[in-house]
């Protein structure tokens, strides 16, 4: 499905042509398509709703339109028709309905203050413009007046009345002197809204006879002023002088000094006004104030913020600024003038109407007959504004009828238009602070399609960037628009195309080799049209060098290179920068083709190069840095990597090899070890070096290999100790003739993916393995072993190709040959391959099982016919699981279990079974498609075994000759429990063992008390279960019996005594080191060869009896370290060397077959023998899972 990118959302206008939504006043439409189709007409220029006009000029009342056929234009005037024919002195422009008043030879513009209306009309409707009232302009004579001179006293406040004549529009007012010098304003003196002058207080600088008020009327360009006003400050001082000359020296006198006052405003009067503001306009506030020292003023609206972007201050913080007021700005707004004597503030609420502006004004619309749009009005404002309409001029409700038009309030509603239905409607929105009027047209159209871009253009875009291919139409219904590659290609769709509404077609990512004919075709029901246009797709110009930091010396010269690769068709431009700016303009900057050279280096010449390269399509650029020094005391050998290469050139060129020399550049006081030559294939992959070959550094030629059909480009670098240099500038290229392929593909396949077909798949050729252009695959197979011929199909680059309708599951010959447009390449060798898989038809048969003992069983099974394997046979799987165990009676969750034996192998065993229970088992076949079906389910139980471990023994309630025994049923019965074994020995004080004591318990006990013991002795004890197969392993664990309170003190203090002893200590580092030694040799012996033989674990070990291995039942005895026999302090426990637990039995599944973790032998037998393949695990129950050491033995010494 072809992918679409919307630019049109609004469904209802159906057909929007040319790139964008035909809007009011303006329809998009080519010259072309003007003079050749019907077009309602459309207002394109009108003058102000509010025209004042110049008196003394001609009056211009514009009215512009456009429509097919051109329209005819008529006025109204105060609401009537406007009969220009019998008015000489107004006349209308050719082909413009724009009306002149000729005012200047002898008309009076008052005579034509009036509202006009214009009408544009042809014969698809009518557009009317705004309302629009023409005003002349008025500039009146200020009224003549006395004024008397203005007495103030220092200190006090005053204000100069200016009172403006009334003009039309009002006039710009400002103050000057006789000089016509502006009057200088400051937070003291400044001029108010309304054009008066206000002194916060008056100084005696304030005195002078020439405030002027000027009103300029910028309409009439003249200018109008005020009589000057005098103004006379009295100071204190002088007033003080005058008294005191007039009275005697024994008179009081003296006026008061200048008196500081708190604030008052002079405007506005009184603690709170109003204000209303339209949305939109500017909203300005003004407070000025009377005071000593002059106030400062400060503004904040009452429970919210000033509006951050749109706040401004004027006039010395007296005047507050709000630009494009909303709603949202109404509220209180409090200016608060300040001094140090006190405040005074007033409180302006500020209400925001709006006049009626629009949310959706309506739009063309350009309808084919039988369709369906809708005309949407939508305005808002405060009040509310109300909504109407008209038809050509005419409000709608008598308007000729139209069944195809509905209104429904700001909404028309059109259905299944006619061409009949062609019109202009005018929606009007207003409320008591303005009004809106805009037309949109209805234009009812039949049109075959048309395309508008011209033929055969061409567009030229960069490698990698997007391609923009236009198609822009017309059409009426709208048409289709299909994109083909060439003049006859199919149909592009996919991904990598993304096709735009408006017709554009958009490659994401040109390639080289998208370049070619393009065609567009668009079509309706009326009609087909196709256009051609051009794709030139160029290489993107690179900096192969650029330009590199450099660290010159003072005075010096330093180059920086800037070369490039470009398309040969596109004319590079070079500019050098300095630091983004342009180049100094100075001698000493030398720009080459390629470089810029600075002679004569000083300090200002520091800064960053760049090398900018332009082209019609693309831009690239390089910087790089440089630094000046002063230069050394003394220079130092400066040991650096080579410079690269240069001059290369290539001779004798032939089909499979080229020479190649160069110039070595500067080894840089480095010798040159060798020279690395790198390709690019300019054709395959341009950009991209590739390691051709490497030469000693004594030598600058080398005869080089080629392929066919490569572009080659060579470059060379230089190495030494330091590094490698950077590469030379690319040699020419050179281009080998192309000639058959040389190799065929690699790892050809044949594997079926379905039951009914045979997948081949092969790795493709690289680019150049090519050798020519046109690769393609001849691919062949025929079913083996049965006399048929080759099938063969010729396929384009790709590296797959499914064979249908294939046998289940049988051989194939295949081969894959290379060709190319010169030929094939050598013949391909064969490969066997086989057709899809199914699911094997039938289970094994004759499934015997053999219990070997109670942990292992052997299953037997008959194989299946390989025929009813229906694929490669992998194996046989054997499922097997526990039912229940023997010995409880009880049931459990059924845990499955799986081995898989690889081949075709007719038996295998099962490890790590649970002694004394019930499992049932089934076998399947496995192909490379999956499991057949399975056997019927077997079942076979295991004979008794021996116990585990009891699960723990607690000795308690010492005394002085008793001790009681507590235990628990082992984990793991394994069948049924006859009798308990216990063993104890005592052990003295040099660790030596006792004679050994034995003792049956009945299995059902679970407690002993064990009386007639030594006192303050410690025991060894061994305990373990029986069952009729045998003993189960055995749980150790040690206890004292309580010391007698005169031999306990008798015995430490003997212990102090000896542990004090030098010789005593030098015993135990003794005893220490030669354990040390003794473990060193284990491990040493252990990682030669695994563990040491039964026999000498038996003479290592001081336990009273040996348990033998049971080989009738596959288990074994296992033992303990020497450390068991050992006495260990109180509290510890070791397991004993007899203690086996499940988890140390050779018999487990991580030892046998595959399915789980292990493996078999061909024959079936168990891999992992009986080696000793076991870890140490924690003992069970109170068994202590730390083994006695000389420390523990220290420890425990009495």
């Amino acid at each position: 499905m072809m992918k679409k990118r919307s630019i049109s959302a609004s469904k209802a206008s159906l057909v929007l042509f040319l790139c964008q939504m035909i809007s009011a006043l303006d329809v998009p439409l080519d010259s072309k398509l003007l003079e050749e189709l019907s077009q309602p007409p459309t207002i394109t220029q009108q003058s102000p709703k509010d025209y004042i006009v110049d008196p003394r000029e001609n009056i211009v009342i514009q009215c512009e339109a456009k429509g097919k056929p051109p329209p005819s234009f008529s006025w109204t005037r105060n609401g009537t028709h406007f009969d220009i024919d019998k008015d000489a002195q107004v006349t209308m422009k050719p082909n413009s309905g724009t009306l002149v008043v000729n005012i200047m030879n002898g008309g009076k513009a008052e005579a034509y203050e009036g509202v006009y209306q214009c009408t544009a009309r042809n014969e698809r409707g009518a557009a009317i413009s705004n309302n629009i009232v023409i005003r002349p302009s008025r500039s009146p004579l200020w009224t003549k007046e006395k004024l008397e001179p203005n007495h103030v006293r220092e200190g006090d406040s005053l204000v100069l009345h200016c009172r403006p004549p009334v003009g039309l529009p009002p006039p710009i007012i400002f103050w000057m002197d006789n000089a016509f010098q502006r009057l200088p304003q400051s937070e003291r003196v400044s001029q108010g809204l309304n054009g008066d002058l206000y002194f916060s207080n008056v100084q005696p600088e304030d005195t002078r006879e020439d405030y002027i008020c000027y009103a300029r009327f910028n309409h009439t360009q003249t200018i109008q002023q005020k009589q000057p006003i005098s103004v006379k400050v009295f100071s204190m001082d002088s007033l003080n002088d005058t008294i005191a000359a007039n009275l005697s020296d024994t008179d009081i006198y003296g006026a008061k000094p200048v008196t500081e006052r708190q604030p008052i405003l002079l405007t506005p009067t009184g603690s709170t006004s109003t204000k209303v503001e339209l949305r939109g306009n500017v909203l300005l506030l003004e407070c000025i104030a009377a005071g000593l020292p002059t106030p400062v003023i400060r503004w904040i609206k009452e429970g919210g913020e000033l509006p951050a972007n749109r706040t401004f201050f004027e006039n010395f913080k007296k005047t507050l600024k709000i630009t494009d007021v909303s709603e949202a700005d109404s509220g209180n707004y409090k200016c608060i003038a300040r001094n140090i004597l006190g405040s005074a503030h007033h409180v302006i609420s500020v209400t925001v109407k709006a006049a009626p502006y629009w949310i959706t004004a309506p739009r063309n619309l350009v309808l084919s007959p039988g369709e369906d749009g809708t005309l949407i009005c939508r305005a808002n404002g405060n009040p509310k504004p109300n909504i109407s309409w008209l038809a050509n001029g005419v409000p709608i409700s008598i308007a000729p009828e139209d069944p195809s038009r509905k209104v429904d309030g700001d909404t028309i509603i059109f259905s299944h238009v006619q061409e009949r239905s062609s019109a202009v409607y005018q929606c009007n929105a207003s409320n008591e602070y303005g009004y809106l009027l805009a037309n949109a047209f209805v234009n009812v159209l039949a049109e075959p399609p048309r395309i508008l871009t011209p033929a055969n253009k061409l567009y030229q875009v960069i490698a990698d960037s997007p391609a923009l291919l236009d198609c822009a139409y017309f059409g009426s219904p709208k048409p289709e628009i299909e994109w083909f590659r060439g003049v006859k290609g199919s149909i592009l769709r996919g991904s990598e195309y993304i096709f735009h509404d408006n017709g554009t077609l958009e490659i994401p990512v040109a390639q080289k080799d998208s370049t070619g004919t393009y065609t567009c075709v668009a079509r309706n029901e009326l009609g087909k049209i196709q256009n051609e246009v051009q794709l030139e797709v160029k290489d993107p110009t690179m900096i192969i060098k650029q330009p590199e930091y450099k660290v010159i010396q003072r005075y010096g010269q330093v180059s920086f290179e800037c070369i490039i690769k470009h398309d040969t068709t596109l004319l590079p431009t070079i500019i050098w920068l300095k630091d983004n700016g342009e180049l100094p303009d100075d001698e000493r900057f030398l720009v080459g083709k390629d470089n810029l050279t600075i002679m004569n280096v000083t300090d200002k010449d520091d800064g960053t190069y760049t090398c900018i390269v332009n082209t019609t399509l693309d831009s690239v650029s390089a910087s790089a840095v440089l630094t000046v020094v002063a230069a050394p005391p003394t220079p130092a050998i400066i040991y650096a990597r080579p410079n690269p290469p240069f001059d290369l050139e290539l001779t004798g060129q032939l089909e499979r090899s080229v020479e190649l020399s160069w110039i070595p550049g500067d080894e840089n006081n480095s010798p040159i070890t060798s020279f690395v030559i790198e390709y690019e294939d300019g054709l395959h992959e341009p950009g991209v070096w590739h390691y051709q070959t490497e030469v000693p550094g004594t030598q600058t030629t080398v005869q080089l290999k080629l392929s066919p059909y490569v572009n080659y480009s060579f470059r060379v670098i230089a190495v030494n100790e330091i590094g490698r240099s950077q590469p030379s500038e690319p040699s020419e290229q050179y281009l080998t003739k192309s000639a058959n392929p040389d190799e065929n593909p690699s790892n050809v396949q044949g594997i079926g993916s379905e039951p009914d077909n045979l997948v081949i798949t092969w790795e493709s050729l690289k680019g150049f393995q090519s050798n020519g252009p046109g690769l393609q695959y001849k691919v062949s197979w025929r079913q083996k072993d049965v006399d048929d011929e080759w099938t063969s199909v010729i396929v384009a680059n790709v590296s797959k190709y499914i064979v249908s309708g294939t046998p289940t599951f049988v051989p194939y010959e295949i081969k894959v040959q290379a060709l190319n447009d010169l030929g094939y390449a050598p013949e391909p060798s064969e490969v066997i391959g086989h057709s899809g898989e199914d699911l094997p038809m039938v289970a094994p048969g004759n499934v015997q099982v053999h219990v070997i003992n109670s942990t292992l069983a052997k299953v037997h099974w008959d194989p299946v016919p390989l025929k009813t394997v229906r694929g490669h046979l992998q194996g046989y799987k054997v499922y097997y699981w526990k039912v229940q165990s023997l010995s409880r009676r009880s049931r459990r969750h059924v845990e499955k279990k799986i081995l898989t034996f690889r081949g075709n192998k007719t038996f295998g065993m099962l490890p790590g079974l649970e002694p004394y229970s019930s499992y049932k088992l089934n076998v399947r076949v496995v192909n490379g498609k999956g499991e057949g079906p399975a056997s019927p389910d077997k079942v076979f139980k295991t004979p008794e075994g021996v116990p585990s471990s009891p699960s723990f023994l607690k000795i308690t309630n010492p005394t002085l000759d008793s001790l009681t025994l507590e235990w628990g049923l082992p984990t793991h019965p394994n069948g049924i429990l006859t009798s308990y074994i216990l063993k104890f020995q005592p052990i003295n004080n040099t660790h030596e063992l006792g004679p050994l004591v034995e003792i049956r318990i009945p299995a059902n006990e679970s407690s002993l008390i064990l009386k007639n013991l030594n006192y303050s002795t410690r025991y060894k004890f061994y305990f373990n279960a029986q069952t009729s197969v045998g003993s189960g392993s055995q749980i150790t664990e040690e206890a004292v019996t309580i010391m007698d309170e005169g031999a306990g003190k008798a015995m430490a203090s003997r212990q102090v005594d000896i542990a004090t002893q030098g010789w005593f200590i030098g015993l135990m580092c003794a005893v220490a080191l030669l354990i040390l030694i003794l473990l060193i040799v284990c491990f040493i012996r252990r990682n030669k060869g695994g563990k040491y033989p039964v026999k000498e674990k038996e003479d290592a070990h001081a336990d009273p009896e040996i348990q033998p291995m049971k080989e009738d039942d596959g288990t074994f005895g296992e033992y303990s370290d020497a450390e068991d026999h050992k006495p260990l302090k109180k509290g510890s426990r070791t397991p004993s060397d007899r203690t086996v637990k499940k988890e140390d039995s050779d018999d487990s599944l991580v030892d046998y077959g595959e399915g789980v973790n292990g493996q078999f032998n061909e024959d079936g037998s168990f891999i992992g023998q009986y080696s000793g393949k076991k870890e140490k695990e924690p003992a069970e129950g109170n068994e202590s899972s730390e083994a006695p050491s000389p420390v523990n033995a220290m420890n425990s010494f009495v």
